[in-house]
């Protein structure tokens, strides 16, 4: 928990693990240590798990707190530990965070409650009762309507920011930019606001966004956290040539259902035992892998690490 008490630390590429699974759909807590070992050695800034790209919903809640445990252990306090730890329900939500406050998280990442379709007044009132529940944990709201199917307004966050000191942060996968910039504008630039969309991870950075918590990190950590510090070092040119470079694999990644395509090819590349993602999702069609493979021709060196000094 190095970071617990200073939040403004968990900045950069933040790189949301995906959960590997045996091939008969246990999860895999070697593949997850080694997955995490790559991160840090390629130069991630933080690692998050339980995520959408870690397919949460698909997980008892034991298993989460058991990845989350794996990560603490192979993490230490190398690097920021934001785990996800929201669920559409309530008692999990709890359960999980209070787990994650346990094992030493420094930062809990809680989802919108998804398909019920919270008013702002709903939602505010489900966050308000995770930060007094855990005064001492910094809270990162989750914005993906995307998946949710709601939208945590600005207007809402700053209730939030304002009413809470533990409440931090917002992790904003959404492809309205504007909503970025109303969020920022609404509460202050002391608000820690990351990107979750691949593709408004450098844009972000020059309203004064603290990083981004981007899939794409699952197959290039390197050159995620590389677009970071180049951007941070005033080499905006560097950064954004990153940012192209990037492009491929982040069309990759949404061939088909996030995160069967990364798994598909993290497995082909020897970093996890198996492809398996668990139902609903399925992996990849054939018509599918002829795109990620084509995509990964396009992008594939990236996946190499390139470490901060290289």
């Amino acid at each position: 928990m190095k970071f617990r008490s200073d939040p403004s630390a968990i900045r950069g590429s933040i790189a949301p693990a995906i959960t590997p699974f045996t091939s008969d759909g246990a999860v895999d807590h070697d593949s997850l240590r080694t997955l995490i070992r790559f991160h840090l050695e390629s130069g991630s800034h933080g690692i998050s798990l339980g995520g959408s790209t870690g397919e949460p919903s698909a997980q008892s809640v034991s298993e989460r707190i058991a990845g989350m445990r794996t990560a603490v252990e192979e993490i230490g306090d190398r690097v920021p530990f934001l785990p996800g730890t929201g669920s559409h329900k309530l008692d999990e939500t709890l359960a999980l965070t209070a787990a994650a406050a346990e094992l030493g998280a420094d930062a809990a990442l809680v989802i919108t409650p998804y398909y019920a379709r919270p008013t702002q007044e709903a939602l505010y009132q489900w966050y308000a009762t995770v930060a007094r529940e855990f005064p001492d944990l910094p809270i990162v709201a989750y914005n993906v309507p995307s998946r949710t199917a709601v939208d945590i307004t600005p207007e809402t966050v700053k209730r939030l920011f304002t009413d809470f000191e533990n409440f931090v942060g917002v992790k904003e996968t959404t492809k309205d930019f504007e909503h970025f910039s109303r969020v920022l504008h609404a509460c202050g630039r002391s608000l820690l606001v990351w990107s979750g969309i691949e593709l408004l991870s450098l844009p972000l950075l020059a309203l004064g966004g603290a990083g981004f918590v981007s899939a794409v990190a699952n197959l290039a950590p390197g050159a995620a956290a590389r677009m970071y510090e180049l951007w941070e070092a005033g080499n905006f040119d560097g950064a954004r040539d990153l940012h192209y470079r990037l492009h491929p694999l982040v069309d990759l990644l949404f061939v088909e259902t996030n995160p069967a395509p990364a798994k598909w090819v993290l497995h082909q590349q020897g970093r996890i035992s198996s492809p398996h993602v668990r139902p609903p999702l399925t992996s990849p069609t054939d018509a599918g892998l002829q795109k990620i493979r084509a995509l990964l021709l396009e992008g594939g060196d990236l996946t190499q690490q390139i470490g901060a000094a290289q």
